[in-house]
């Protein structure tokens, strides 16, 4: 069994992180199963009402990755301190906030949700279609949010296999039900979006169960007393993660409007596509870095300084290969991955692939920025993590969609993102030049 006080080369950090690469991409897929059926057997208006509504359904799920990562800097760093103790006091405070903040969560959307989809300007079919799969879902973000919670924090517990098991049945509730609700049953739109939030449920609630029982993991759910010290500083340790989930959702909602001005319904349908994908290949880079931050954070807490910039170099050469792997595979699998998604429409499966090859350059370039926030985030510096995350995703993609269309019309959005994860690469590379003497890898 691998520990967490271990030294890592190469072949033991991808053996550690693998679940976690594995139980994200997994995840992404899965997510993506609603778009294949809705796309292919209820029609193009629902299908453009998921796309069009899920950036604000994230935003809410987003909690659960602040708390997951967050939560897991500071557990690792006090189980690197020696307090078994306390770090699973923290756990277990973290868990029982984040299901407050679900359940409360849940609430507040369904009442906002049609005035915030007519805010982002639907109206007609799109409107009714976004709010039907929006309200069923939400019922479900307490689970949601704990769903993507544990992701991260399998790992911090030395688990990542069940991580891995769980997010895989899953998964496979999801699909299984999306051919039975929708493809069988023929349930439409409520179908595809009861489907998402029963596996949501299974993704969330049966890790609930096992940490609540004795069990064999570094990590179990004990009593603990409320700690707003704690919880602030998981918060501030999961703000990058948090403004990165949440400024990918807004700018999504804002590619959204762009697209309805310079393309209209088949532009937003079109980015949809490209959304699933990006998605699953992100996870790639998402699941190596959140599998790699508990080891950072136990060596930092050890104040192990080699080890902590041996991780360093291997985790960026690591990303390295895994950026052009990514690159390569986009532009090979563009056309048939559109096929899937809108085959059964000419204009919009040639403006779907035209956008994925363009925005398929920016996984050169994305992998570095996910895990040199991440790195900070393990490294228990919120603070630098939130900037690189907040102007990677926010500040650089809202100037760049505002920007580029004005030169490039409809090509100027698909390249957004690109210009955008180059302009962050810097900042990103200036901060790790910067921290280097504070933190010592």
């Amino acid at each position: 069994m691998i520990q967490l006080s271990d030294h890592f080369g190469y072949k033991k950090l991808l053996r550690f992180t693998l679940p976690s690469i594995i139980m994200l991409v997994f995840t992404s897929i899965y997510s993506v199963v609603d778009g294949f059926f809705v796309s292919n057997f209820v029609g193009k208006t629902p299908f453009t009402a998921v796309n069009f509504i899920m950036p604000f359904l994230m935003i809410l799920g987003a909690v659960g990755f602040m708390f997951g990562t967050g939560g897991s800097a500071l557990i690792s760093k006090t189980m690197g301190e020696g307090d078994q103790k306390k770090a699973n006091e923290v756990f277990s405070l973290i868990i029982y906030v984040s299901i407050v903040c679900g359940i409360i969560m849940a609430l507040l959307g369904i009442i906002l949700l049609r005035p915030i989809a007519i805010a982002l300007g639907a109206e007609g079919q799109l409107l009714e279609d976004s709010v039907t799969y929006g309200r069923i879902i939400l019922l479900a973000i307490p689970a949601y949010v704990l769903q993507y919670e544990f992701q991260c924090l399998f790992a911090t517990a030395a688990k990542s296999q069940l991580g891995l098991y769980v997010t895989i049945a899953a998964g496979c509730t999801n699909i299984v039900l999306d051919a039975l609700f929708v493809a069988v049953l023929r349930w439409g739109l409520e179908g595809a979006a009861a489907a998402t939030a029963l596996s949501q449920c299974i993704g969330g609630l049966l890790p609930l169960l096992y940490f609540a029982r004795p069990n064999t993991s570094l990590l179990r759910l004990t009593k603990t007393s409320f700690n707003g010290k704690m919880i602030a500083k998981t918060c501030t340790n999961g703000s990058s993660e948090l403004m990165s989930n949440i400024s990918m959702s807004v700018v999504s909602m804002l590619y959204n409007a762009q697209l309805l001005k310079y393309a209209g319904q088949d532009g937003i349908a079109a980015y949809g596509v490209l959304m699933y994908i990006n998605m699953i290949f992100q996870a790639v880079f998402l699941g190596f870095s959140v599998g790699a931050a508990p080891i950072i954070g136990y060596h930092y807490g050890a104040q192990n300084k080699k080890e902590l910039k041996g991780l360093l170099k291997r985790g960026l050469i690591i990303i390295g290969v895994f950026s052009i792997l990514m690159f390569a595979a986009a532009e090979m699998l563009a056309k048939p991955l559109s096929i899937l998604f809108v085959g059964y429409d000419q204009g919009l499966l040639e403006m779907t692939m035209r956008a994925f090859l363009l925005y398929s350059f920016s996984f050169l370039v994305s992998g570095f920025n996910i895990f040199g926030s991440s790195f900070f985030t393990a490294l228990n510096d919120g603070l630098t993590s939130a900037l690189i995350s907040f102007m990677r995703t926010l500040v650089f993609q809202v100037l760049a969609v505002l920007i580029l269309p004005l030169v490039l019309q409809l090509d100027g959005i698909w390249l957004s993102v690109v210009a955008a994860e180059i302009m962050a690469i810097f900042v990103t590379g200036c901060f790790l030049l910067i921290k280097r003497k504070k933190y010592h890898y």
